[in-house]
């Protein structure tokens, strides 16, 4: 059973299709791009990946369990536990230190161990060093890398990340795509990725092509 699978699925919003008749499959552990235009169905396709949003029509089966079948207390377990979340534009709380930032979804959660696991994650992104920092003394690079650690921190089976290296330089961009190239392969975490990037793709083991709000093709990078 993969980890995740679409099974015919469709989404509309007001009538509009953003994806449709959409069947994927993803393995445990690996690590795939989304490639195509703006408004070809690439974030609704996580946002429904991630339990964010439903389908209109369809199945999205999430680690053996149909999503759309869970109350709201269920659902809030799985993104807790199960997805993690890594956007463009960052999302860092801006009054919270660079450690507070990733050990907060532990203390929702109410994990022990919070603030070391915290620190465990900054290391693996390698930015132990700047734990006591505020966001708005990074670059945006080190923004990403505390974004990424905070995603990573309830070691989560599944990572979503949404145009990662949108707001990045190349070479900064190329840093942390080869960080998620090493976390897929040491953590075994499988990781959906939307890219408008030919070179982003080709870092991942699977190129899916959406068109809009189909699949077109898919294979190896």
């Amino acid at each position: 059973m993969p980890l995740l699978r679409f099974n015919r699925v469709s989404k509309s919003y007001a009538s509009m299709p953003a994806l449709t008749e959409v069947s994927l499959d993803v393995e445990r552990g690996e690590f795939v791009a989304l490639v195509g235009r703006s408004g070809c169905g690439k974030s609704t396709l996580l946002n429904v990946a991630g339990a964010m949003d439903f389908p209109t029509s369809g199945e999205v089966v999430l680690d053996g369990v149909v999503t759309s079948s869970l109350g709201e207390a269920a659902l809030t377990l799985v993104r807790r536990e199960k997805v993690g979340f890594i956007f463009q534009s960052f999302q860092l709380l801006a009054s919270l230190s660079v450690v507070e930032n990733v050990e907060l979804p532990l203390l929702l959660a109410r994990r022990r161990r919070a603030r070391e696991t915290a620190l465990d994650s900054l290391s693996e992104v390698e930015m132990q060093g700047f734990a006591a920092r505020l966001p708005y003394q990074l670059s945006g690079g080190e923004m990403q890398r505390v974004a990424i650690a905070r995603a990573l921190v309830h070691a989560p089976a599944l990572l979503l990340a949404d145009e990662p290296t949108g707001n990045l330089d190349s070479a900064t961009g190329d840093a942390i795509l080869q960080l998620l190239r090493r976390i897929a392969d040491r953590r075994q975490t499988t990781i959906l990725m939307a890219t408008h990037s030919a070179e982003a793709a080709g870092m991942t083991d699977t190129v899916v092509r959406l068109r809009d709000g189909r699949v077109q093709d898919g294979g190896p990078a």
